[in-house]
């Protein structure tokens, strides 16, 4: 099987998120090219040759693939799809905006969000909010797939020498165009990354004591901050910190959820997390359901409790 990855990274620095869809690609076989499409991206290019596993690198550097606009992406993408039998890339906000895109180019079925390979035409994936697992076959003779990053262990950055060669980029397409970006600057580690994440409800009342109660415990451990839906769309933490369904997946190895009552939105994104803590005054919440550790209190009290013997 010929498998193509479509790398992620910021035209400098290869995602983790690439190397967890690495090790999808090395399961369905061991011809695995990945593909750097970006400007001025030759560093990410030299960083994915080392990625264990790989065999070829296909760099695709032109200013107009510097944005990664999803019509010109997708593009570069079709431009070599014909010489692959799956096509790989992670599940995440450009994998969504992409991926789709190229399947219906290629008049095949995109199959999305896999957490598990069977065999090169059989994949498991989540449905029902991860209430359940559906096995998928595809006779499509080329197969689009988004992995879940956090079902698959990261392939080791550094062991490979693949070659690196250089892919004729496309031409623009004129469609859309880059206007603006706006990144939220933050010392913590990536949430998506992180291995320990401390999240907030509703329970929390306000913004404020996300900072006041939930920062310092954070602080403390050196965690990634994380959201329910509801403390989003409450105003209380930013977009970017929502955990679930409709925000980001996330597998840590330690999960702290205070104030959030587990509704089953929240619980697709995180109860895949290696430990899960739970801190809630309603001993009947949902959240105690799927945690390893739960502790029915009033959050104000003892989170600070918790931070004060944290030292």
């Amino acid at each position: 099987m010929a498998v193509l990855v479509i790398a992620e990274h910021d035209n400098k620095t290869i995602k983790p998120s690439t190397l967890n869809t690495v090790t999808a690609a090395v399961q369905l076989g061991s011809d695995v090219t990945v593909m750097v499409i970006g400007s001025g991206c030759a560093e990410a290019g030299q960083q994915a040759a080392k990625i264990a596993g790989v065999g070829k690198v296909l760099v695709a550097d032109a200013p107009q693939l510097g944005d990664q606009l999803a019509e010109n992406v997708a593009a570069q993408i079709l431009a070599v799809a014909k010489n692959y039998t799956h096509v790989l890339a992670p599940a995440t906000a450009n994998g969504k905006n992409v991926m789709p895109r190229v399947a219906a180019k290629l008049d095949v079925a995109q199959i999305s969000d896999i957490v598990s390979v069977e065999s090169e035409d059989t994949f498991k994936r989540p449905i029902y909010a991860g209430n359940a697992i559906a096995t998928v076959q595809s006779a499509d003779p080329i197969k689009i797939i988004t992995v879940r990053t956090t079902a698959f262990d990261g392939a080791a950055a550094e062991g490979g020498s693949a070659a690196v060669e250089k892919a004729e980029a496309v031409a623009d397409s004129g469609k859309s165009a880059f206007v603006t970006r706006e990144v939220a600057k933050s010392e913590r580690p990536e949430l998506t990354a992180a291995k320990i994440i401390v999240s907030g409800g509703r329970g929390l009342g306000s913004a404020e004591n996300f900072k006041a109660v939930l920062e310092p415990l954070a602080d403390k451990l050196g965690a990634a901050m994380g959201a329910s839906r509801a403390a989003v769309d409450a105003g209380y933490a930013p977009n970017d910190w929502q955990v679930g369904q409709t925000g980001k997946i996330v597998a840590p190895q330690l999960y702290v959820a205070v104030g959030i009552s587990g509704a089953i939105q929240h619980l697709a994104g995180m109860k895949d997390s290696k430990v899960i803590a739970a801190i809630n005054k309603d001993e009947e919440a949902p959240i105690f359901g799927v945690a390893d550790y739960g502790v029915v209190a009033d959050l104000f009290a003892a989170v600070p409790e918790m931070v004060k013997e944290l030292g």
